[in-house]
């Protein structure tokens, strides 16, 4: 019989495809799949190897109430069984209730047939002791709350959709059909060439740039091309924890430099660091500005121990000051200095986009490593992207976006200097979307996490930024999802929560 009923050797796979049953008032659509294995040399028939794969993928919710059956003639086709056997299995799951049959509409899956536990494979593997010290730093990054003032937020209002909408369909009108460039599409990295000249003044070559899935994807390529396993690499302390995690997973030493009101202090830089990574725009967390003497201090510095530098320009497009600094790569004449730009804060963090200006001794091995990993971006969002950027929508998008949140700033700073005072001290920022705050009694996170959420406020704690020194107790307070109206009132729930620490 399954000679008769299968022809070859190799045991044939099905899909199963489920349509849903649309029911009045249901605007939902359901669609599922279960994939049928059928062995023709197996101990059990045809028949019961469908029945069996059906019955559990019922038992363990793969196949839900409502769901329909393929008919049974198709589903035979496609097995290349003879339609008496689907037909059987059919039967045995009817008689047992799991199946029902509908005048005109097949087999529909019964209510009464799944389980509320799906069973779990044993799991033989582990993660390596280094990979295993990795800590989530957002462990619930969709987490609501009333107020949400956690730092990296953008206000979602703001970002044009409709003109990007248009840029995107305009890159869809030739669907891409190959591989791209690794680095990146030629027109997205000349256009990124032209708006660093223009808005941070950095002379770059196309060819030098590479396009990534962010910053944080920008610095683990350049770890992975700069830094050997056991090479020491200094961050600013506090700092940014993913940069940290990051260079710890490729088997860097990672130490730690302190901050002081000019940023980075160069003297505590180890003489046997071979990288150093900093945020001189807009330090993180604590917000100061790399001073420009600290800033020929450092390339002198790293002159001087043939270093390489990662400047981590985050947020420098918001600015709240009049006189920006000129970037480290603008002022690095013998090409130590790797610029990492991104759009997340620009535009949407979930766009994914973010890019690297590297010196031309490395781009090669930058861009051999990033076709190594993924092959190469995305290429209708570079499109897109290049698009929108050639077109001077960025730019307006930007001149919106900073007049909303340098007054948003203004209102942040006002009211945690007013309604906070006695309780914790506003640290100076001149850029970017949040402001640190350093409490005047010593919380714990968990203490500080539990006031605020009762309170409705989503906030980060200070203290998780600091990997070397003892940590300060304070809040990094993000403004850039809240609402300018909500301020006021978000700082009196953040002023509640600390009141009752007390």
């Amino acid at each position: 019989m399954l000679a008769e009923e299968l022809d070859g050797a190799d045991p044939p796979t099905c899909t199963v495809q489920v349509r849903p049953r649309i029911q009045q008032h249901d605007q939902t659509n359901r669609g599922a799949h279960v994939e049928l294995f059928i062995d023709p040399n197996g101990r059990r028939g045809i028949a019961t190897q469908i029945y069996v794969q059906l019955r559990d993928a019922i038992g363990d919710g793969r196949l839900v109430t409502g769901d329909r059956l393929i008919p049974s003639r198709m589903l035979a086709h496609e097995l290349g069984v003879s339609r008496f056997t689907v037909t059987d299995a059919y039967a045995r799951l009817r008689a047992e209730g799991l199946i029902e049959g509908q005048a005109g509409g097949g087999s529909v899956v019964c209510g009464t047939a799944t389980r509320a536990v799906v069973p779990v494979a044993t799991a033989a593997l582990a993660p390596t002791a280094r990979a295993a010290r990795v800590q989530l730093f957002d462990p619930n990054p969709v987490l609501h709350g009333t107020f949400d003032m956690r730092p990296g937020r953008v206000d979602a209002s703001l970002f044009p959709t409709g003109v990007w909408r248009r840029c995107m369909l305009w890159a869809l009108s030739e669907p891409p059909d190959q591989y791209g460039d690794p680095a990146g599409t030629i027109g997205l990295r000349a256009a990124l060439a032209r708006w660093v000249a223009h808005s941070r003044g950095i002379a770059v070559d196309p060819a030098h740039i590479v396009v990534t899935s962010g910053a944080q994807h920008a610095i683990d390529l350049i770890a992975r091309v700069l830094v050997e396993p056991g090479d020491t690499v200094a961050v600013e302390e506090p700092g940014y924890p993913p940069v940290v995690e990051l260079f710890r997973l490729n088997g860097a030493d990672v130490v730690g430099a302190p901050v002081d009101e000019e940023g980075i202090v160069v003297d505590a830089i180890p003489a046997a660091a071979r990288l150093v990574v900093v945020t001189p725009s807009h330090q993180y967390p604590l917000g100061v500005t790399l001073s420009h003497r600290r800033r020929l201090e450092l390339l002198r510095w790293a002159n001087t121990h043939e270093a390489a530098i990662v400047e981590d320009d985050y947020d420098t497009e918001f600015r709240h000051s009049p006189r920006p600094l000129e970037p480290l790569q603008r002022l690095d004449e013998s090409g130590r200095v790797v610029y990492v730009g991104t759009f997340s804060k620009s535009l949407a963090p979930s766009l994914r986009i973010g890019f690297a200006a590297v010196p031309r001794s490395i781009a090669p091995a930058i861009h051999a490593l990033r076709q190594a990993i993924d092959w190469c971006p995305p290429a209708t969002t570079q499109a897109a992207l290049a698009t929108f950027i050639d077109e001077g929508h960025l730019q307006r998008h930007l001149r919106r976006a900073r007049q909303v949140y340098r007054q948003r700033h203004q209102q942040m700073w006002s009211q945690l200097t007013q309604k906070l005072a006695g309780r914790a001290h506003a640290l100076p920022a001149h850029a970017g979307l949040h402001i640190t705050l350093l409490l005047a009694d010593e919380l714990a996170d968990d203490e500080l996490r539990a006031a605020t959420r009762a309170n409705g406020v989503l906030v980060d704690s200070l203290r998780r930024n600091y990997h070397f020194d003892a940590p300060t107790s304070g809040l990094v307070v993000g403004f850039g999802a809240l609402p300018t109206d909500q301020v006021p009132t978000a700082v009196d729930a953040l002023a509640a929560a600390l009141a009752s620490t007390d």
